[in-house]
């Protein structure tokens, strides 16, 4: 039975849209939220400091949504039609403004280039690994390997407590980490990564060096 457990499964047509839904819609919740919040407390007749708090909160939120979807869209939506490519530059827009902040630096050295949407797509996933290596934050070294329609990535990851999300490299596999052998909405976007990188003909490593991180896709 263990077997069992431990072997790659794939997920259906629908049930994989239904859990990489859930995901962007676990991404967006919480600002869309807080403007909900915010709109209530000027709803109930506040004072105008109070006010001048809701638009402020209103105003971060909306911010933060609108960069999450930014970023989701390239991530794991369609963007674009089949066998499009996808500007590097567009990837580190969506990266910058959904990742970069208070505690998380993105320090990116990939050249501007048109590449093949999966790889791309699969970039941000790596990304979206990387920062979950790094829960009190960091920072994280994007690179290309090669050039091309070719292209590879590696992402170094530094900061506090550096470590490999858990189940990352069972999931990158397609391997489920619960005994119930299934994937479910918390484990979806690294089984959805490993998905990317073999679609590309890519393999991702990722393992824990000294202080820091490496994940590679090649």
């Amino acid at each position: 039975m263990a077997d069992d457990v431990r072997s790659p499964i794939a997920l259906e047509g629908l049930d994989l849209a239904a859990l990489v839904a859930s995901r962007v819609c676990h991404d967006v919740i919480s600002p869309v939220g807080a403007i909900v919040n915010g709109l209530e407390l000027m709803e109930d007749g506040a004072d105008a400091a109070t006010t001048e708090l809701a638009l402020d909160l209103i105003r971060k939120s909306a911010r933060t949504a609108s960069a999450r979807l930014q970023f989701c869209r390239i991530a794991f939506g369609a963007a674009g039609s089949a066998g499009s490519a996808i500007d590097t530059r567009d990837a580190h827009q969506v990266a910058t403004n959904f990742l970069n902040d208070d505690r998380t630096t993105i320090d990116w050295h990939i050249a501007p280039a048109f590449l093949p949407k999966n790889r791309v797509k699969l970039l941000l996933n790596l990304l979206l690994l990387a920062a979950g290596a790094i829960p009190r934050g960091g920072t994280i070294k994007v690179e290309a390997i090669g050039e091309g329609d070719t292209t590879g990535f590696a992402v170094t990851v530094t900061g506090l407590n550096a470590r490999i999300p858990p189940h990352a490299v069972e999931l990158l596999a397609g391997i489920p980490a619960n005994e119930q052998g299934t994937i479910d909405a918390h484990a979806i976007q690294p089984y959805y990564t490993g998905l990317l990188a073999r679609s590309a003909g890519m393999s991702v490593t990722i393992e824990k060096i000294d202080d820091h991180v490496d994940i590679r896709a090649a």
